[in-house]
This record gives structure tokens, C-alpha cells and sequence, in this order.
């Protein structure tokens, strides 16, 4: 080799034994971020605080007291009750993909050494979406929490009703807002908690009729997404339109929320709300 050709780089082979999935690009600030920084502070970025999706049991974990809480209702399935092609495959290749039985967790618990039901919507399955199953494991969470004597908070993460179910998950709307009636009437409080994003049909129906809604920071908060309502209505939205700040401005969230205080806030409300 001449004195003047340059050596080969390395790059390649470096590449081709990097491990995959260990970075994530922040969206927000752009820094890249190790795996184990993102688990060290509970999915945010720690340069500018951006709040990344969050497994359904990570987040059971981050505000429950240590080994209090029981699962309930496992084994609920979906059905195809409208006979959607490739629906039950689907569902069957999720459950597997990611050891969920749907798209919520419920279960007990105690925050703060109060009691309380708990349900929360898992996103990595089928977009968080709404079903039966979300449908009916929250109302029964949510009947567990009157016959007890508990607190129910819900933390809500998804795209809207589940169009392969129907009218039966448009239904699921008007069964969980009557069980929440009826826990309003046994003088028990409800707690909403919105994470990114909370869209469609859980918007419009338990997400936000909580006794106290808090959200997660800039989190995504609609009915329909910025882009279709631009559409519809034909006018340039608002800096900010639909995020938790907008929300808060305008009355319909309480509080917004970091993740890594959420568990010290849920518990200072279930120690002023519960008789």
C-alpha cells in the first residue's frame, strides 16, 4: 500500500456487531438515549423531560406500593363477533407479541397505603384500542371498586374504539360511563390519569368524566387527530391544539402531571378523596 492511500474504515464491521434496539432518538430534543437510561428515569428523556410510551405493568409498578397489587379478571379474550377477516389471527399473534390478554391490565392495589382499582391501557396492543374485553374489564374494576370500598383510577392510552368489534365496542363507551356512575354514587372517587396519546372513543366517554383529570406533559388529548379536524373545519389550529397544556388552559384536564411524580399524586388524592 502506497504512503498516500488511505486505510480501510472500520465502520462496517462495527456495524454489523451493534447490537439492535439498544438507542432511541429522542423526537423532541433529538439526543440519542441508551435503554437503561430511559429505564433509570421511567421512559423520559432526561435532557428535556419528553415522555415515551409506557408498558401497562411498568407503570403498575411505578405507582402502586411495593407488592400490593393482584391482577384481575385474566384470561379475557376477544371474540369476532362480526366475523372480521384475519381479526382473531391478529389478536392471537398480540397476545403472544407481547404476553397482554387485551389492550388494558386491571387489578387492586394500594397507592399510599389507600386502596384502590386500578386499570391501565396498554398501547402496544392493537393501538390501545377499544373492545369488549377493555369494555368489560374496566366496568368490573370498576363494580370491584363499590363492592370494596376503593378508589378507581384509570389510566388511559389509545386510538379509539376498535373498529373489528363494531357497534359492541361503540357500546363499551355507555357501559364503563354507567359503571362509573354508579361508583360516583357510592360517594367513591375516580381518578383519570391521560398519557399519549388518548383519542376517539375513550376521550368521548371514562377518560375524561374523572373526579380529578390529570395528565401526563404534552401528551396528546382528541377526539379526532389535528389533521382530520383541519379538514373538517377547513381553519388553521392553534399552537398546541389538543396537547395536555391547550387542555389545561382550557379547563378540561386538572392538572398535568410528571410521571415521576405521579405516584406521590395519586396517593395525596386518594387520601383527600376517600371517605
Amino acid at each position: 500500500m502506497g504512503i498516500f492511500d488511505k486505510p480501510k474504515l472500520r465502520r462496517n464491521r462495527s456495524k454489523d456487531v451493534m447490537p439492535e434496539g439498544l438507542w432511541t432518538k429522542c423526537p423532541e430534543c433529538n439526543a440519542m438515549l441508551h435503554q437503561l437510561e430511559l429505564r433509570q428515569h421511567v421512559q423520559t428523556c432526561h435532557h428535556c423531560g419528553n415522555h415515551f410510551l409506557m408498558d401497562s405493568h411498568d407503570r403498575i409498578a411505578l405507582v402502586a406500593d411495593p407488592g400490593t397489587f393482584e391482577e384481575t379478571e385474566k384470561g379475557l379474550i376477544s371474540a369476532n363477533p362480526l366475523g372480521f377477516a384475519n381479526y382473531p389471527e391478529k389478536t392471537a399473534m398480540l397476545r403472544e407479541k407481547t404476553g397482554l390478554d387485551d389492550a388494558v391490565v386491571t387489578g387492586r392495589l394500594t397507592i399510599g397505603g389507600k386502596p384502590a382499582m386500578i386499570a391501565v391501557m396498554d398501547f402496544k396492543f392493537f393501538a390501545g384500542s377499544m373492545g369488549s374485553v377493555v369494555g368489560e374489564k374496566i366496568t368490573r374494576a370498576v363494580e370491584t371498586a363499590i363492592q370494596e370500598k376503593r378508589g378507581m383510577i384509570i389510566v388511559s392510552a389509545s386510538s379509539g374504539a376498535r373498529m373489528q368489534e363494531g357497534m359492541l365496542s361503540l357500546m363499551q363507551m355507555a357501559k364503563t360511563c354507567g359503571a362509573l356512575a354508579r361508583l360516583s354514587e357510592a360517594k367513591l372517587p375516580y381518578i383519570s390519569v391521560l398519557t399519549h396519546p388518548t383519542t376517539g372513543g375513550v376521550t368521548a366517554s371514562f377518560a375524561t368524566i374523572g373526579d380529578i383529570n390529570i395528565a401526563e406533559p404534552k401528551c396528546m388529548i382528541g377526539f379526532a387527530g389535528p389533521r382530520v379536524v383541519k379538514e373538517t373545519t377547513h381553519q388553521n389550529l392553534p399552537p398546541g391544539f389538543q396537547t395536555a397544556e391547550f387542555m389545561l388552559e382550557h379547563g378540561l384536564i386538572d392538572a398535568i402531571v410528571p410521571r415521576t411524580k405521579m405516584r406521590e399524586k395519586l396517593g395525596a388524592l386518594l387520601g383527600y378523596m376517600m371517605p
